[in-house]
């Protein structure tokens, strides 16, 4: 668990293609950009009209298709763990055994607020990667158990990310322009 803490804390940023697969085994792909504390975006690959972005304060999820967005505070989400490098896991995880002594998984959830969900990281023993592990993926389960997969490649560690990655058109009809 403490390399996993040092691993989270040692990631300033973190770039990464991704697969996304959702309850109905649909699968989409694009690419994330993180950068801490508190800032995630998910681009969904060309055709996809949705956006998933954290500004540092809260969590978007924007449907350009039908001009919505909705927004919870970063600390609702199972994602806080990824966003918040000061926040100390070892009160809301454990780990998780997985066979292979190269994986390491923990599973995070805060019993106070079942209603946040739950996220279970993989992580793999990589000497090149921060404190030696390299986050492959996760598994988040909502409050009303759906589940969502996102498996990671080509992840890149500790780059200058600027803030203006995680600005976003706002697609409602009188809405700010952009945030």
């Amino acid at each position: 668990m403490t390399q996993v803490q040092q691993h989270l804390q040692g990631v300033s940023s973190m770039t990464a293609d991704f697969a996304q697969t959702d309850r109905n085994n649909r699968t989409l792909t694009g690419t994330m950009t993180l950068k801490r504390p508190g800032k995630i975006r998910f681009q969904y690959q060309k055709g996809v009209p949705q956006l998933i972005v954290a500004d540092g304060r809260s969590l978007y999820f924007i449907d350009y298709q039908v001009r919505q967005v909705d927004r919870w505070p970063i600390g609702n989400s199972p994602l806080a763990v990824l966003l918040n490098p000061k926040r100390d896991i070892t009160k809301y995880a454990k780990l998780k055994p997985t066979g292979d002594p190269r994986v390491v998984s923990i599973e995070v959830h805060d019993s106070a607020h079942p209603e946040y969900g739950r996220i279970t990281m993989i992580f793999q023993k990589n000497a090149s990667a921060p404190s030696g592990l390299m986050l492959q993926g996760w598994v988040a389960l909502d409050s009303q158990n759906n589940r969502t997969t996102i498996r990671l490649s080509n992840q890149r560690f500790n780059a200058a990310v600027p803030d203006g990655e995680f600005r976003w058109n706002d697609p409602r009809p009188k809405g700010p322009k952009a945030r």
